[in-house]
């Protein structure tokens, strides 16, 4: 086998790959999107849930600066 046919083969089982990882991607996001609208049925702020779930993902000190600095911010514009 040639390198040409070498790189066809790779760049087939690449683009594969992707195209099947964007389809779950796809189907996992309309998911998350049915779960949001069910939060939302039940009177739950989806936009805070999201918030808290970015929040989850950071660190605890890394919260508490962005709150901290949230805060001088506010008393800055009440000045």
């Amino acid at each position: 086998m040639d390198d040409k046919n070498i790189a066809k083969d790779i760049i087939k089982q690449v683009v594969s790959k992707i195209e099947i990882l964007e389809e779950r991607k796809n189907e996992i996001s309309n998911q998350m999107k049915e779960v949001y609208d069910e939060a939302k049925f039940h009177g739950l702020d989806v936009t805070i849930l999201k918030q808290l779930i970015r929040l989850r993902k950071k660190k605890k000190e890394d919260v508490e600066e962005a709150e901290e600095l949230l805060k001088i911010y506010s008393m800055a514009l009440e000045s």
